[in-house]
């Protein structure tokens, strides 16, 4: 299987689908809200742009089965407790950055710090706001991190018990994606992207994956585009994004400024003809310096 890449032509039959649901004739999915993180470490490639962490999905899952995704997941509603430790922007700046209330906002970001350590275990959290882990390596943090992973411990609890606050001036907001309306799984996805702590290193831990890598962000973009790689365009276009940056420095200064709308693809002319599915705005002179017109 090979998932062309943005901008896709659609078949007939996606089009006369999408118009089922824009005329009222069915009724969309309720959608999930989901948080990923573009993690991120100097680049291996000169001209690449920084390196990427990416893992694949295992075949057997529901959603994007053999996708190569950033660490990400669903919003728990252990997520929204207001008790969490937290230090960096508030809450209420966070819901200006991310378009959302303060209680989901508050809830993402806990959800992209959980999920990141979950599936990677990196974390984003420290004894103090100026500091961070060093190192989550051990059989102990191990243990939790599983328990994390299995709801058997809630983020706070996790926290507070290891003396740590969430380190949330480490995020960056990049972007928003919510499913078409066709699809019958459906995510309201808010990209964060951070640098890899000096002396944490990722591991190959998640039970959803079937491998883990660093790529450099063109180089992932790169593999896609010659069918070696599985991306959903979301992630790819985010990939392409990435590489126009030198390093993981230049892409949190340019999420430092950024405030995000919830981009959800529609139907939309494709420039040679036939129909595609819209992209942000912001990535469509990314796309079209790399594909033109086709």
């Amino acid at each position: 299987m090979r998932i062309p890449v943005p901008p896709v032509r659609l078949g007939q039959d996606v089009v006369d689908l999408a118009a089922e649901y824009a005329d009222g004739r069915r009724e969309p999915v309720e959608p999930r809200d989901a948080a990923t993180v573009v993690l991120t470490r100097d680049g291996s490639r000169t001209g690449a742009g920084p390196d990427v962490y990416l893992l694949r999905r295992q075949t057997s899952m529901e959603f994007a089965a053999g996708m190569c995704v950033f660490p990400g997941g669903g919003v728990d509603r252990r997520d929204f407790d207001t008790e969490v430790a937290w230090a960096g922007p508030t809450p209420q700046e966070w819901a200006a950055r991310l378009d959302c209330d303060e209680d989901l906002a508050r809830a993402l970001v806990c959800t992209a710090v959980r999920e990141t350590f979950e599936e990677s275990g990196v974390l984003l959290a420290g004894p103090s706001h100026d500091e961070v882990v060093a190192d989550t390596t051990g059989e102990d943090w191990e243990a939790d991190r599983v328990a994390l992973e299995t709801r058997e411990l809630a983020m706070t609890d996790f926290l507070t018990r290891r003396g740590l606050v969430l380190r949330t001036d480490l995020l960056g907001v990049w972007g928003a994606w919510l499913t078409p309306v066709f699809e019958p799984r459906r995510y309201r996805t808010w990209f964060f992207t951070a640098v890899l702590p000096a002396g944490q290193r990722t591991r190959d831990v998640s039970s959803e994956s079937s491998s883990v890598t660093w790529l450099p962000a063109l180089g992932a973009v790169e593999q896609v585009e010659a069918g070696e790689m599985l991306m959903m365009p979301p992630t790819y276009l985010t990939c392409l994004e990435l590489a126009q940056h030198a390093d993981p420095g230049e892409v949190l200064a340019d999420a430092g400024g950024r405030r995000v709308a919830m981009h959800t693809p529609t139907v939309v002319e494709h420039p040679a003809g036939g129909h595609t599915l819209s992209v942000p705005e912001h990535q469509r002179a990314v796309l079209q310096a790399r594909h033109g017109d086709a």
